[in-house]
């Protein structure tokens, strides 16, 4: 077999877990283990959403053999020089999974490979580009008649975490319930002090109930317990919100001031803790999509008390929210204005196309969170019929699997 370079380009932290992790997965399963044959390298783009951590965790990931960070990606699109001098094989296949769709144009023919775009709600340079795996078929619909042919529909690449724990769990008598509160700060200062406050009051109510924070992979203990101390998060004294200290040993946990303990567990992915969690209080995200494709019944927070703080907007919007100073008066206007349109946040409710999770937006009080909860917890029909209306509306897995086989088409056809 002729010596094949497999280039992934992508960007943040949700597009790196729930994007390039299956896909990978699925390309060593279809094109063998063999880096001598197939050699799979990811160049990551500049992204206002990441955390930092990108490139640690996709060089984490067996399958793939070589990273390069984004601060580097400008003088790779415009001289196609890599910081590493990377060499490259005379016969290849860019992969576009995040960032601009321009990119592989200008990289694909740069370095005379196959060019394959996932379409996630939108395809552009219909000519420049070999194939497109659209993530549904209005993306087609959309489409030129003359480039249909380019197209098949793979769904949604965010549905592949079913792949991982479909399975029912056993669920003793403790409850388990899933915090959630993200990975930014910009998240973090509201999320963590509310799920603390909201964990406290459940645990008064239900003192059997347990509580865990997966804590994502771009995360450090001691950043996430930084939201948790009243002396660095001054919103802990405004809002009078939950505080607690960090734990280490012998293992890592969050100690609430009234003695709560609620466990840090850092292996990722989380599936299978997940999958044993009555429900999870989460912020928006990527996460809402991993807890839709599982089935996990989930009550979504977005607390509006530092109306500032949502900056994570795609497009120009997004730009506006982080430019350095004047970037929190854009964010207000931008926030104020979404939350007026009653938009869905939470990926189930925008698949499902209405409100099958709830999605609690506003100045939320952690006693009236904890009592929406509660309500749930003690009528588990409630849970199974939320469960039950997330298997109906999350994707069929196999969309990594389905990209994989274009990719192996576009290596014949180059």
């Amino acid at each position: 077999m002729q010596p094949i370079d497999i280039l992934i380009l992508s960007n943040g932290p949700g597009e790196i877990t729930t994007w390039v992790r299956p896909v990978v997965k699925q390309l060593r399963q279809k094109l063998g283990q063999n880096s001598s044959e197939i050699r799979i390298s990811v160049v990551l783009s500049p992204c206002p959403h990441a955390t930092g951590k990108e490139a640690e965790i996709a060089r984490s990931y067996p399958e793939i053999n070589r990273v390069q960070e984004p601060q580097y990606f400008t003088q790779f699109l415009l001289w196609g020089k890599t910081a590493e001098n990377w060499d490259w094989r005379q016969k290849g296949v860019v992969i576009f999974l995040g960032g601009d769709q321009i990119f592989p144009v200008i990289i694909g023919k740069r370095l005379n490979y196959r060019t394959v775009v996932y379409a996630e709600w939108d395809a552009r340079w219909y000519s420049q580009i070999n194939y497109f795996a659209a993530m549904q078929p209005q993306i087609i619909e959309k489409a030129p008649k003359q480039y249909a042919s380019k197209f098949t529909v793979v769904g949604d690449l965010m549905a592949e975490s079913s792949n991982f724990s479909l399975r029912e769990t056993d669920k003793s008598a403790i409850e388990l319930i899933g915090l959630l509160p993200g990975s930014k700060p910009a998240k973090l200062a509201q999320g963590v002090p509310l799920s603390l406050s909201i964990a406290e009051e459940i645990y008064q109510a239900k003192p059997k109930t347990k509580f865990v924070i997966p804590v994502a992979p771009t995360l450090e203990l001691n950043t996430l317990a930084k939201f948790a101390d009243p002396n660095q998060n001054p919103l802990i004294n405004k809002l009078k919100w939950g505080s607690a200290k960090l734990i280490k040993e012998p293992t890592p946990k969050l100690i609430t001031s009234s003695g709560l303990e609620i466990e840090l567990y850092t292996k990722s992915p989380a599936y299978d803790l997940l999958a044993k969690c009555s429900l999870c209080l989460t912020t928006v995200g990527a996460n809402t999509a991993e807890l839709g494709s599982l089935g996990v019944p989930m009550i979504v927070l977005l607390p509006t008390q530092q109306l500032d703080a949502m900056r994570a907007w795609d497009g120009l919007p997004g730009i506006l929210a982080n430019l350095p100073g004047i970037g929190a008066g854009f964010a207000k206007l931008i926030n104020a204005i979404v939350l007026r349109e009653k938009r869905l946040f939470a990926w189930p409710n925008i698949w499902a196309k209405q409100e099958i999770i709830p999605e609690l937006v506003g100045n939320l009080e952690p006693a009236t969170v904890a009592q929406i909860a509660l309500d749930y917890l003690n009528h588990p029909e409630k849970l199974t019929t939320m469960r039950e209306r997330l298997r109906q509306v999350r994707g069929k897995p196999g969309a990594a699997e389905k990209l994989a086989e274009i990719v192996y088409q576009e290596i014949q056809n180059g």
